[in-house]
This record gives structure tokens, C-alpha cells and sequence, in this order.
């Protein structure tokens, strides 16, 4: 799903802000980039951003797409998410939310509640060292997965797209 105009462009001004603050140059194709992961809240993965901004600018290599992306990680302008093993996907909102991950289709999306912004971090977790993070993610069946063609329908969701997790379907992940 697209964003609003109008939060697309706060997202915008304040890449080009944290870019100019790091003086790190801001190339057409770091715009290009940023622009492709921000444009949308369906948290892209690298061959689908590589792909869209192709599209628009022939001459930019998947290496240059995820060296940009890995900077941008550094700065805090993406946020991975990895609702698939060895499927990184890209988030542009750097806001405190969660997650509801597919199952079935992988797909992920955000949501909020200031209620789980509120939980304590364990003792156990602080133990292993500073916690600079937290959100939850869910993970169940999206409304496309478990009405379509080739629904789940008893099958186990987790092993059509190779997640390997035995765990519930709510898991309180403590990562970015």
C-alpha cells in the first residue's frame, strides 16, 4: 500500500536532513533508493526495490542498491525485517511500531498500539546487554492467504514458505 503524499514527503526532508548531517552526498540514485523503500509500506526486498528503481534509472547495479541500503541501515533511515529466513526485507519507518507478518505469503505490515509500546523489557534481556529497541511481531494468516486460491486450509502455513519456527503465533520479538 502507497503512502500519503504528505508523510512520503516528511520522509523525504528528513533523509535529505540525516544525509547532510552525516555529509554523506546525496546522489540521484541514493534518492532514487530511499524514495522506492519510502513510497510504500509493504516492506520491500532487495530485487524488488532493485527492480523498481531499474526501472527508472537503467544503469543502476543490485550492488550500488544494496550498498545504499546498507548505509541507509547505518544511518537509521531502514529498519530490516526478516519475516522469511534469508529474506531481508526493508522498512522505511523508523517510527516505534510493530508487525503482522503472513505466514503464508510473507508479507508484512505495520501496526501500532501503545500498549505494547508500554511493556517492560525483561530483566533476562537487559542482562544480555543494553536493549536500544523493541517491537512486536505477530504472525498469522493475512485475509488473501486464508481466503484464496491455494489457502492453508490445515496445512501448516510456516512450512509453504520455509519458516522454520515452531513457536506460537504471537512472538514477541526483542530486534530490529
Amino acid at each position: 500500500m502507497n503512502r500519503a503524499p504528505d508523510e512520503l514527503k516528511r520522509m523525504l526532508e528528513r533523509f535529505e536532513s540525516v544525509l547532510r548531517s552525516a555529509k554523506v552526498k546525496l546522489t540521484p540514485q541514493r534518492r532514487e533508493i530511499y524514495r522506492e523503500v519510502a513510497r510504500t509500506d509493504d516492506h520491500p526486498h532487495l530485487e524488488t526495490i532493485y527492480r523498481n528503481v531499474r526501472r527508472r534509472m537503467p544503469g543502476v547495479s543490485l550492488d550500488t542498491v544494496y550498498r545504499t541500503l546498507d548505509l541507509f541501515r547505518e544511518l537509521g533511515l531502514v529498519k530490516t525485517v526478516r519475516p522469511i529466513p534469508d529474506r531481508v526485507r526493508f522498512d522505511a519507518n523508523t517510527s516505534p511500531h510493530h508487525h503482522f507478518i503472513c505466514t503464508g505469503c510473507g508479507r508484512t505490515r505495520d501496526f501500532l498500539d501503545p500498549d505494547l509500546n508500554a511493556l517492560p523489557i525483561p530483566e533476562s534481556a537487559r542482562a544480555l546487554g543494553r536493549v536500544e529497541s523493541a517491537h512486536v511481531e505477530v504472525r498469522g494468516i493475512c485475509p488473501a492467504c486464508a481466503t484464496g486460491p491455494g489457502s492453508p486450509k490445515g496445512k501448516s502455513a510456516k512450512r509453504r514458505n520455509g519458516t522454520r519456527s515452531r513457536r506460537d503465533n504471537i512472538n514477541t520479538s526483542r530486534r530490529d
